[in-house]
């Protein structure tokens, strides 16, 4: 599984769409591959190579609940984030664009907008999966085996 910021880096010095487009799409052309987030320069690309797309379309309470809670253990840790970066600390959460905020004033936003594609014909052809809730998340990650795991092994890991 890679993560969007190890395909596509934040943006800081060197950054441009189009050698984030090149990042991606050299990383999507391998025969498996998991992603993970929501970088729009790149999306068209993906969902065009992807056979499944797995929503997790949790309440925005859930996911602000989350983010604060991690957020206050990477302050109290001092834990680096990425290119030396660390928590700014609950100050620093009333930034717009620290991820807190940035949740509470996009969840909406982002609902419609994913609804809108699982819906559209155009993506009939991928497998489209929601998951609403922790239960929902907890059932499906129990019912996929490891990737790459015989099934035998699978179930020797259980």
């Amino acid at each position: 599984m890679l993560r969007f910021g190890q395909v596509v880096p934040g943006k800081g010095l060197g950054h441009s769409h189009g050698r984030s487009l090149d990042r991606a799409r050299r990383a999507s052309s391998r025969a498996r591959l998991g992603l993970d987030g929501n970088y729009s320069a790149v999306r068209e690309l993906l969902w065009s190579r992807a056979d499944t797309v797995i929503w997790l379309d949790l309440p925005l309470w859930l996911v602000e609940w989350r983010l604060v809670r991690r957020s206050l253990w990477r302050w109290l840790a001092r834990e680096e984030l990425w290119n030396g970066n660390r928590e700014p600390g609950p100050l620093g959460w009333t930034d717009p664009e620290h991820p807190i905020r940035w949740a509470w004033k996009k969840h909406a936003e982002y609902r419609t907008r994913y609804a809108a594609r699982f819906a559209d014909p155009a993506f009939a052809h991928i497998e489209r999966i929601r998951l609403h809730t922790r239960g929902e998340v907890r059932d499906f990650l129990g019912s996929v085996s490891r990737i790459g795991t015989p099934p035998a092994a699978s179930r020797a890991c259980e």
